[in-house]
């Protein structure tokens, strides 16, 4: 069966409430869990205890000054250890720093950063993260979400369709709230340097299928992905050393900052500050498909982006596929803490 009709499966009984659609088939499931632990032996400590650093606050902060300074743009990041910048030591390194600090430099203005992400989480967890976002919306509305979540569905095989559903979920308040909402879908769990075989094929396939099933919820919300695939694109296979960090697990500093170029175009294209071209790149492979063929192509490719486009076509909902330029993102002073 192809990745798209895989998908369009999973994300029909997401929608429906069915959760027969495992990640593993059951004849599988001995040999995979045995190949877990082993790879987590092989990995070694992963750093799942020691708290990423908090890089809450305020980014941009000379813009503020200018005669014509605008409000700060609100920005919340949600999902797991990726998220939470796990196995950095600089609050500056962590994807949501990089950024909100992108952010800020493109829109010329300052932008306030609110990271609820927990290391760890499945997207059983979302529910909460997105309460304490939207907790106080007389004062504090976000303008934009990045969430980033699904490796730890797939390492404790949670179903499918309920790990689209809880996503679908969260993208769908979130938006009712006001907010765009950008997520960047399940990373290939293959390119793990310590994976081993038959765990690192099956890892890669389900991390892909799940990805894509996470793209047609999420476009059907009304949000917009960007496929993390092998952790974004190649350079991860090939450099392992300098993009994995010192548990070669969660990227290191240099492998955050390839995933955050890859996000900041389409973070800053929901907000409507990236430039658009009238019509997509064809020499890109950019274009309009329906939406389950886009999401089986962005899981295939890293840093490839997918957006809702026509509401309906022949064969349903059709998506905009998006291959943007990645813009280089440049190390910032920590940010000052937000005023309690």
């Amino acid at each position: 069966m192809s990745r798209a009709r895989v998908a369009r499966r999973i994300a029909a009984g997401a929608a429906y409430g069915g959760g027969g659609i495992g990640l593993l088939g059951a004849a599988t499931v001995g040999v995979v869990l045995a190949e877990v632990q082993l790879a987590k032996r092989s990995v070694g400590n992963s750093g799942e205890h020691a708290a990423p650093p908090r890089a809450d606050g305020r980014y941009g902060w000379g813009y503020a000054e200018r005669p014509d300074a605008e409000e700060p743009l609100r920005f919340a990041m949600l999902g797991d250890s990726t998220a939470a910048g796990q196995g950095v030591y600089r609050a500056r390194q962590t994807p949501a720093a990089l950024l909100a600090a992108g952010l800020a430099a493109v829109a010329e203005r300052p932008v306030e950063l609110r990271n609820v992400a927990l290391p760890g989480a499945q997207s059983d967890d979302l529910d909460r993260q997105v309460t304490l976002i939207l907790s106080d919306l007389a004062s504090w509305v976000p303008d934009v979400c990045v969430i980033m979540i699904g490796a730890n569905d797939v390492t404790h095989r949670m179903p499918a369709t309920r790990s689209v559903r809880l996503l679908a979920s969260a993208v769908r308040r979130l938006r009712t709230a006001g907010a765009e909402v950008v997520v960047g879908t399940c990373p290939d769990l293959g390119t793990v340097e310590n994976v081993y075989q038959p765990l690192r094929w099956m890892a890669r396939r389900v991390s892909r299928q799940l990805a894509a099933a996470q793209t047609i919820g999420v476009v059907e919300q009304g949000g917009r992905t960007v496929s993390l695939g092998d952790l974004l694109g190649p350079e991860f296979l090939a450099n392992p050393r300098e993009l994995f960090g010192p548990d070669n697990y969660h990227p290191s500093a240099e492998g955050y900052a390839t995933a955050a170029m890859a996000v900041l175009p389409t973070l800053c294209a929901a907000l409507g500050l990236w430039p658009e071209e009238e019509r997509p790149d064809v020499s890109r492979r950019e274009g309009f498909l329906p939406v389950a063929r886009a999401a089986a192509q962005a899981a295939s490719e890293g840093g490839t982006e997918v957006a809702a486009a026509m509401p309906t076509g022949p064969r349903g909902p059709w998506a905009l596929i998006k291959r943007r330029r990645r813009r280089r993102i440049h190390h910032t002073p920590d940010p000052s803490p937000l005023p309690r």
